[in-house]
């Protein structure tokens, strides 16, 4: 019985956040304080341009069916919103990025400002409201 409220427990509390945007700072673990905070990604680390207003820096693996939805919904905000441009990498072609930034699941999606820096991050296919409204935070 413990373990079955537990596990609902558990479950509500994933379904809550799964998707959510929030400040990078209130997703970073205590025991990784400034792991990726303050870092600048730049077109090099990306491999492609930042947007001139804020890159989606995904995170995902080939095997990943959330993966596909969050490509969908990041792609369709960086088509309606100027400047912004989508980015989409392979967790496992970036192990690297994957550490310092602390990837812990895909998909896992990045909201950089125009200078490459993290604002915010969901684990989880974010929805496009959710997206769309820290964009107008970044700006």
């Amino acid at each position: 019985m413990v373990v079955l409220i537990g596990a609902t427990a558990f479950g509500l509390s994933r379904r809550r956040r799964d998707g959510r945007l929030r400040a990078a700072r209130e997703q970073r673990p205590a025991d990784r304080a400034g792991a990726g905070q303050d870092r600048r990604l730049t077109e090099a680390d990306l491999g492609h341009p930042l947007g001139e207003r804020a890159t989606l820096l995904q995170f995902s693996s080939s095997f990943c069916a959330p993966c596909r939805v969050t490509r969908q919904v990041l792609a369709e905000v960086a088509r309606v919103a100027d400047g912004v441009a989508h980015v989409e990498i392979d967790v496992a072609d970036r192990v690297d990025l994957v550490r310092v930034l602390d990837v812990r699941r895909t998909p896992t999606t990045f909201l950089l400002g125009p200078d490459g820096r993290v604002s915010s991050r969901a684990s989880g296919p974010p929805r496009k409201a959710d997206v769309l409204a820290a964009l107008g935070e970044v700006a």
